[in-house]
């Protein structure tokens, strides 16, 4: 039995709560696209002041939190998080918490009560706040719970219950597998255009330091963010590129191997060779004429 105190015991003012009569459709509950995520609850409080909660044994169901605008307070066990405008935090099932709004400057907040066997695959235990950084993510996530208040102010038919697991499973995805800004972000952004160069000029023999100079970067950071997200340092990454593009022409082409290797950038055709073995393990003449893959 949940145990609580609440400051505020008449509602906030432009406030929207359902709780849905779990007991009463059990079954949906059971159903394989329902029980991935199973919503029990859903809520906005808008400029909730004096908004308080605590649950010493926690509950059964994991509590999403998005903040809209303002600032409030959740304790988990002996951690302590701040909330601010476009940050989002889940508090665990079962774990002890109380969340609170702040008094100078009180929160508005989307929350979700749910469960369900998918909620493993995303890191809910982690109490770790996500912060959402454009305009078009926050109105994304406000969208997506639009749609639940909408869904839930219909029928209850297992047809919504399953839209209303999809849309669950869309606002955890949102938070936690979307793209964000940041250094991760970054360094993803210049490995892609990296790469897109690179294709652009495999005809070509770049350096290390022609790459760094086309994107201001020092060759130490880019050899460095090269090997964190595609286990290859650059220049060796670029081999493997021309070395696949060759593979291809071997197998549908009727160019000499000199002409393949020329146009890759290759001046010798013997250094191309050894290099293309050292990659692939034969000779492009064994390639062309073999049944072997890359």
């Amino acid at each position: 039995m949940e145990t609580y105190n609440e400051w505020k015991k008449d509602g906030f003012k432009g406030e929207r709560m359902i709780v849905l009569p779990t007991e009463s459709f059990q079954e949906y509950a059971e159903h394989p696209q329902v029980k991935r995520l199973y919503l029990t609850d859903v809520g906005f409080f808008p400029h909730a002041a004096h908004h308080y909660r605590e649950r010493k044994a926690g509950i059964e169901e994991y509590i999403f939190f998005y903040c809209t605008e303002g600032s409030g307070t959740i304790e988990v066990g002996p951690h302590k998080y701040i909330l601010h405008e476009n940050d989002a935090f889940c508090i665990p099932r079962y774990a002890p918490h109380c969340y609170y709004a702040h008094s100078d400057d009180p929160w508005s907040i989307l929350w979700v009560h749910f469960k369900g066997t998918d909620a493993c695959y995303f890191p809910l235990e982690d109490c770790r706040i996500v912060h959402f950084t454009t305009e078009h993510a926050t109105n994304r996530m406000q969208f997506l719970f639009d749609l639940l208040f909408r869904v839930l102010d219909g029928n209850y038919t297992l047809g919504n219950f399953i839209y209303i697991s999809q849309v669950l499973s869309l606002i955890l995805a949102e938070t936690y597998d979307r793209e964000k800004k940041g250094s991760a972000y970054e360094q993803n952004r210049h490995i892609s255009n990296i790469i897109r160069y690179m294709y652009r000029h495999l005809g070509e023999s770049l350096t290390l330091e022609q790459i760094s100079r086309e994107f201001d970067l020092s060759p130490s950071y880019l050899n460095a963010i090269f090997q964190k997200h595609t286990q290859h340092a650059p220049m060796s990454f670029f081999i493997n590129l021309k070395t696949k593009q060759a593979c291809k022409l071997l197998r549908t082409t009727d160019l000499y191997i000199y002409e393949i290797a020329q146009s890759l950038g290759y001046t010798d055709p013997y250094y191309f060779s050894r290099q293309f073995k050292k990659t692939v393990g034969v000779s492009p003449k064994e390639y062309q004429k073999g049944e072997y893959f890359l």
